[in-house]
């Protein structure tokens, strides 16, 4: 895993200099990526770190409390991805007042002067900073010439004759589109995390769930999906996922429910991913248990018809004949 840092002020982080790119990287897509190449590819040419610059929170989550924008990953899902693609450290800077407040030239100097030591630092098209999002690349070009390093800006990446963004693949997810918000990320979306405990109300009502946080922030898709669920067993486990509130039974923060078919395994504490293949509907809330029972025999139904269509993708008769042990081995 790359070097995590957190703050703005401190010693160097890559004393023999850096070359850095720097964005939101909320969803690590296709756009994201040739940016972060990029970046890594200048900075083995020049023999330096690769690094990659964020804030956590986002920007836009801190001067829009009551309504932040919808995100597609989670900060620690956005390092491993990273990570993955050859970045040797990552910076999730707090993004606080004292962030905010700096103007382009004390955080061209404090962080990438300073800390980075920066050779090269990269961006993608649009890139704004500082107090005020006074800073463009113009200011970046202007203040790297005074410090010793270039800036530069790739190209934006096109799909479809459309730029490819977070908001293109936001806006695929709240309709379903999960085909679209492959093509855009280079992948089929996914959420990760540690299964934690629950209510255990849905083993009361037949249907017992593996449950993931997302960590406080407002998820970019709600409701009722076909899921595979990766970690488990060799190949992806079938599944019906609740994405929501749970209105029904008077919950508030939103968590990702995920029922296995055919498991009975135990899962807390395990790191799982859960893919999400088509959306079955909205989430509802109904007016008793039994209602909602009735719907969700219909919802594992539809999602058992829907993931054995793409079976290839799926687990074998084979894997859903384990037992639980033969699982628990398998994992």
């Amino acid at each position: 895993m790359s070097r995590l840092f957190r703050d703005v002020d401190g010693g160097p982080v890559c004393p023999g200099g850096s070359v850095v790119c720097i964005g939101a990287f909320d969803g690590l897509h296709l756009g994201h990526q040739a940016l972060v190449r990029h970046a890594v590819a200048r900075a083995h040419a020049l023999g330096v770190a690769a690094v990659a610059l964020s804030f956590e929170p986002l920007p836009r989550e801190f001067f829009a409390p009551d309504a932040p924008p919808p995100r597609l990953m989670l900060p620690r899902a956005k390092v491993l991805g990273l990570c993955a693609l050859g970045v040797e450290a990552t910076g999730l800077l707090r993004f606080n007042r004292a962030t905010a407040s700096m103007s382009p030239e004390a955080f061209v100097a404090t962080v990438l002067a300073g800390r980075l030591r920066a050779r090269e630092v990269w961006v993608g098209p649009g890139f704004r900073f500082g107090h005020r999002r006074a800073g463009d690349l113009d200011a970046l070009r202007r203040e790297g010439a005074a410090h010793g390093f270039f800036a530069g800006e790739i190209e934006p990446l096109q799909l479809d004759g459309e730029r490819v963004s977070s908001t293109r693949i936001r806006a695929a997810l709240a309709s379903g589109d999960f085909a679209t918000a492959a093509r855009l990320l280079g992948r089929p979306y996914a959420i990760a995390g540690h299964v934690v405990p629950g209510r255990r109300l849905g083993r009361t009502l037949g249907y017992p769930t593996a449950n993931l946080r997302f960590g406080g922030k407002v998820p970019a898709l709600r409701g009722i999906y076909a899921t595979r669920v990766h970690g488990i067993a060799a190949a992806p486990w079938p599944a019906v996922s609740s994405f929501g509130t749970r209105p029904t039974v008077g919950g508030v923060e939103p968590l990702l429910e995920a029922h296995l078919f055919d498991f009975d395994g135990d899962l807390y504490g395990r790191r799982i991913e859960i893919e999400f293949v088509a959306r079955l509907r909205d989430e509802e809330k109904f007016d008793d248990l039994p209602a909602l029972v009735a719907q969700m025999d219909r919802d594992a139904a539809q999602a058992r018809r829907l993931l054995a269509e793409g079976r290839a993708a799926g687990p074998t008769d084979a894997d859903l004949s384990h037992t639980a042990a033969q699982r628990q081995a398998s994992a």
